[in-house]
């Protein structure tokens, strides 16, 4: 992270004797994966803006198993999860907000048969809760002109049916949001869950990043907005593929936002 933005550990928290509004969980793409960390950076950002008094786990923080469970080992998975529900329990973490649909869904769904109880929330509706309570407005016109498509993660909205609130915050910039022919329930992959993301596609006729951009090109956007850092990459790799790179920009929501209010 950068100087100017203002990031403290749950430990330095621990050590005045205090408890974080929230935990953000980082993940691992928002850690080390360049183009996420921009998104972290975004949120942070937003975060810092409405003074929302936030922690992360730091070094503490551990992959949340995602890829190891859909990737079909789930004793890797459970060793992960033992050791974050260890730490997260240890702090007494109450609340969680995460940038990665699939951290979200796994600490949503699959920690608490393990003992990991949390409210878990993604970014996109984070924004959403600061922006109804007046704590974060967007004020600028920055991107009035613009048209932007949003790309449903499948983890964000198939499997877990957060469909609104991150066409919602995408309203706030006063673009003109513009839906593809498959969206909400009937979105197509990115191509990177179940781990995919790891490994070269199959053989076929086209790749799927590459077809699912061509459903978001379709809708002639300036943007095709995400809310997930894989889908970040594979829609970003799409527009590589239909030589596209100099007219669509792919950005996360959280980026469009701290963009808009030039944070």
């Amino acid at each position: 992270m950068s100087e100017e933005l203002k990031v403290k550990t749950m430990e330095a928290f621990m050590a005045e004797g205090a408890q974080p509004e929230i935990l953000f969980w980082v993940g691992s793409a928002g850690s080390y994966d360049d183009r996420a960390k921009k998104i972290s950076r975004a949120f942070v950002k937003i975060l810092n803006k409405a003074n929302v008094e936030f922690a992360v786990l730091g070094s503490e923080e551990s992959c949340t198993g995602d890829v190891a469970k859909r990737a079909g080992n789930e004793f890797l998975f459970q060793m992960q999860a033992m050791m974050n529900i260890e730490v997260l329990n240890g702090y007494e973490v109450k609340r969680i907000v995460t940038c990665d649909p699939h951290s979200f869904n796994t600490l949503k769904n699959e920690y608490p048969s393990l003992g990991g109880n949390y409210d878990v929330v993604h970014h996109t509706q984070f924004i959403k809760e600061l922006l109804d309570n007046g704590r974060l407005s967007v004020e600028g016109t920055f991107y009035k002109e613009k048209r932007i498509t949003f790309h449903d993660p499948c983890y964000l909205g198939r499997a877990n049916s957060v469909y609104d609130a991150p066409r919602e915050v995408l309203k706030k910039t006063n673009a003109t949001i513009v839906e593809m022919k498959r969206h909400k329930k009937t979105a197509l992959c990115c191509g990177a869950g179940g781990a995919q993301m790891f490994k070269e596609p199959e053989k076929g006729d086209m790749d799927i990043n590459v077809l699912r951009t061509k459903d978001a090109l379709e809708t002639n956007p300036d943007i095709i907005a995400t809310g997930c850092p894989y889908c970040n990459t594979m829609m970003t790799d799409g527009i590589k593929a239909h030589e596209k790179e100099g007219s669509v920009t792919v950005l996360d929501v959280a980026e469009l936002i701290a963009n808009a209010e030039d944070l």
